[in-house]
């Protein structure tokens, strides 16, 4: 029997973006059963755009604070099978409900996440962000999925069963990235997460480094929240899940060294410049840029174009160290010694 879905699209003043999205949700090869935007108390025409298009819309009496919130506004509207949240900038490609639908068949699936990858990138952080995206979706996510553990189901266009969300009490409020935090919880149970690489998706995102700033530091902050709630469960339950989060720890911790190391070597250790910068910029290519033109193969990308982009992601690796290190003091040692609150405001990544 095939499985029923719902699209729930949070939005949050997006009468400029949400036609868009919504015109992909409708052009699904396998239609949605139902599609449902919250406008969670938009200033501007947001519902009037939804209502356009025929889609139930719904609107809280107060605008919900975030978006894990808005979708538990939503929520009990849902009669499907699975519900698949979306957020209101993100594109999906016309098969996409066809290929996240199909993981479910396995009974031990509790939620389903597909390719995401940049709708933009005119401006050095999207280009950035395109170069990130690429070695994430197509380096990172199979070899995580492939060990039965991923890290993250990314919030913008994953599929979750929906009784089963609902036992768990709906989208997860207590911290301020409730994809991960569910991913975690799921597979910490028992349950499967699956990263479908075919199914794609493409996300609107920071367009300038005010945004940028704002969004990594939600999701570093977010990050580091779930290492403190969940990190003793998943040793015991979930050990290579744990793996991973050491790994991106690890990286996070050594990454200032790392870029400093070309300085250290030629001003403390007196190495050559031009020896020091081969030997620093073959590893990164090794690292970097095989992973990457694998993933411009596969995606069908221009060469060229992933050329111009790669240089912009370093302003992003910039952005990514601090804020990663300002979550780990904050939310890893400043909150359960009780010095700081942590992050519990959610402001949205772009305007």
């Amino acid at each position: 029997m095939s499985l029923t879905v719902t699209a729930l699209v949070p939005a949050h003043n997006e009468e400029d973006g949400l036609g868009d999205t919504l015109e992909s949700l409708l052009d699904q090869t396998e239609p949605f059963d139902e599609i449902i935007v919250v406008d969670d108390c938009s200033a501007d025409r947001t519902g009037d755009v939804a209502r356009s298009y025929g889609v139930t819309v719904t609107r809280p009496e107060r605008n919900r604070g975030s978006k894990a919130k808005a979708q538990n506004f939503g929520l009990p509207l849902v009669r499907t099978d699975l519900v698949l949240p979306v957020d209101a900038d993100t594109l999906l490609a016309p098969d996409y409900v066809e290929r996240i639908k199909a993981p479910f068949a396995d009974e031990r699936v509790a939620i389903a996440a597909g390719c995401v990858q940049t709708r933009f990138d005119n401006t050095p952080t999207e280009r950035g962000r395109s170069i990130e995206y690429l070695f994430g979706f197509h380096f990172q996510r199979p070899i995580q999925n492939a060990t039965n553990s991923p890290v993250v189901c990314s919030g913008c266009c994953s599929a979750f069963r929906t009784e089963e969300l609902r036992r768990f009490g709906g989208f997860p409020e207590r911290t301020i990235v409730e994809d991960m935090d569910y991913t975690w919880s799921k597979q910490i149970e028992g349950r499967r997460a699956v990263y479908v690489g075919g199914a794609m998706a493409w996300a609107a995102d920071p367009s300038d480094l005010r945004f940028l700033r704002v969004q990594v530091w939600r999701w570093m902050a977010g990050f580091f929240q779930n290492v403190r709630i969940h990190s003793a469960a998943m040793i015991l339950r979930k050990p290579v899940l744990f793996l991973w989060i050491l790994i991106a720890c690890w990286d996070i911790v050594t990454a200032p060294l790392w870029y400093a190391m070309p300085f250290v070597l030629t001003l403390v250790l007196h190495e050559s410049i031009g020896t020091t910068l081969i030997w620093w910029l073959g590893v990164e290519t090794v690292l970097l840029w095989l992973p990457l033109l694998y993933a411009a193969h596969r995606r069908k990308l221009s060469y060229l174009r992933v050329l111009r982009n790669f240089p912009y992601v370093y302003l992003n690796k910039m952005v990514n160290i601090y804020y990663a290190w300002k979550a780990l003091l904050v939310e890893l040692i400043g909150v359960p010694l009780r010095l700081t609150p942590g992050l519990t405001t959610y402001v949205k990544g772009r305007a």
